[in-house]
């Protein structure tokens, strides 16, 4: 993990007036459905957002489809939020996350997390984050799983209630998952996530932070 301190703007040598270099920041949830294997590639086209400033919080489940090396942005995990906080006077890294961040996407979202954030459970970071996610701020989740678990009647009641809480489906595609069967499940494209977050960002004429 990186240092704590990192979660605040650094100036760069540039930066030589008084008024720091905006930047919109996107704080990126990974889950462990197969999707996750698409991270490298989701952060590379947000990377190429003008503007853009990208850090990860991944559950131990989604470690397995990806490569840390292959994100070239932070990336937290639950060990960062143990370590990190070592007496009272310590930062709470979930809750630094939440602050620092102006959106949040979940992507993929599997159906054991959606599960999860329907209910309120809190049980690791990225869950925290979202739990205490001001609702002032956009979140988009990318809902990635198999089509029987899709089709499960539970599943659409725990997407609208996402959205009840005003959060942004991006909705999952039909295709031939990796599992071998086809049917609507996968998780939307990389360019259409990126898209997403694009026209946030452009709506908002970057942000209010800097």
């Amino acid at each position: 993990m990186e240092s704590f301190s990192h979660l605040e703007p650094k100036a760069t040598a540039e930066t030589s007036s008084s008024v720091p270099e905006k930047k919109f920041r996107v704080l990126v949830g990974v889950t462990g459905s197969v999707a996750a294997l698409k991270l490298p590639l989701l952060i590379s086209e947000l990377l190429k957002i003008p503007g853009l400033e990208v850090k990860v919080v991944t559950t131990e489940r989604a470690k397995h489809f990806y490569s840390p090396q292959e994100i070239p942005v932070p990336l937290y995990s639950d060990e960062d939020e143990w370590q990190l906080w070592k007496g009272r006077s310590d930062p709470v890294l979930h809750i630094e996350l939440r602050r620092w961040a102006d959106l949040m996407l979940v992507a993929p979202l599997d159906a054991n997390t959606l599960a999860k954030l329907a209910t309120g459970i809190c049980d690791n970071l990225l869950t925290c984050v979202i739990r205490a996610w001001d609702l002032r701020k956009p979140l988009l989740f990318c809902p990635a799983m198999n089509t029987a678990m899709w089709e499960h009647p539970i599943t659409a009641q725990q997407v609208e209630q996402l959205k009840g809480f005003g959060y942004t489906e991006i909705p999952c595609v039909v295709k031939k998952l990796v599992c071998g069967d086809e049917g609507r499940g996968a998780m939307a494209e990389v360019w259409t996530i990126a898209e997403s977050v694009r026209r946030i960002v452009e709506e908002r004429d970057l942000p209010a932070q800097s």
